[in-house]
């Protein structure tokens, strides 16, 4: 199946728009956009509208994670909305006290509005943070890689490069320092991407015969993976390699509804 991944502009808010939207009218185009309801996730991620506003959204804030931080900069911008990739609800205590309590006090306060999507972002073909990353990459001949519970979530497409150069694409598309464990061959023509925290993922790149894998970070015995197995793997950071498809998103429901929207960026280095 070719996919065809989603060309993000460089602005990061579309400020020319006339702000007009209904949150309730939002998330129902969501729901059908990112399959919401059948993609599967982890226990606790609650993907959908986590938080409710009056029904209100004149501002769109784009956000990796919903954090005190995130939550703080869309309040201070008068976003009415934020898209994110980790929300606030992880199968945790449900109790709202202490962190998690200032987070839904501030979030009341300010009318704020979050809708989260992990896993269904991941996995789109056009919005999603693989699609977008391979397409910042300029891998062609693009195809589903990698699955989570039967439903492919990575891409995985070609080039033909020097690994060192590979590694230095991605460090300019995620503007910042990249690890690269030079386990596979030196000239790198098949290439997987599965964002975040895939480096368990190293056996199935290794599977799917693919000269070099990238995601986010991994644990330690996983530069012996990649040795062993012969794979290249280049990790680019859980955040850093995340950013593409929250941008995405917002920019393609600015576009469909004529919201304006910014990214808030809280790189947490990892």
């Amino acid at each position: 199946m070719l996919l065809t991944p989603f060309q993000l502009k460089d602005c990061s808010s579309v400020a020319s728009l006339k702000p007009a939207g209904n949150l309730e009218d939002i998330c129902s185009y969501l729901a059908d956009y990112l399959r919401v309801g059948e993609i599967p996730d982890y226990p606790g991620a609650w993907n959908g509208l986590q938080v409710e506003n009056r029904g209100n959204v004149t501002s769109i804030v784009a956000a990796v994670d919903a954090c005190r931080a995130t939550i703080d900069q869309a309040a201070a911008i008068g976003a009415d909305l934020m898209l994110v990739h980790h929300g606030l609800f992880w199968g945790k205590d449900p109790r709202i006290t202490g962190p998690h309590g200032d987070r839904i006090r501030q979030l009341v306060e300010h009318d704020l509005a979050i809708y989260s999507s992990h896993i269904p972002l991941d996995a789109h073909p056009i919005v999603g943070n693989n699609a977008v990353l391979a397409g910042r990459l300029g891998l062609q001949s693009l195809e589903p890689f990698g699955t989570f519970e039967g439903v492919a979530i990575g891409i995985r497409g070609s080039v033909d490069l020097d690994r060192d150069d590979l590694a230095g694409l991605v460090t300019t598309a995620v503007g910042g320092p990249v690890h690269l464990i030079r386990g596979g061959p030196e000239r790198v023509r098949s290439v997987g991407v599965i964002t975040g925290g895939a480096g368990s993922m190293i056996r199935d790149a290794h599977q799917a015969k693919l000269d070099a894998f990238i995601t986010g970070e991994g644990a330690h015995h996983t530069f012996f993976d990649a040795e062993e197995l012969g794979v290249n793997v280049i990790y680019a950071g859980h955040y850093a390699t995340e950013t593409f498809g929250v941008k995405a998103l917002a920019q393609h429901v600015s576009e469909r509804f004529g919201i304006p929207w910014e990214f808030v960026d809280h790189p947490t280095g990892l």
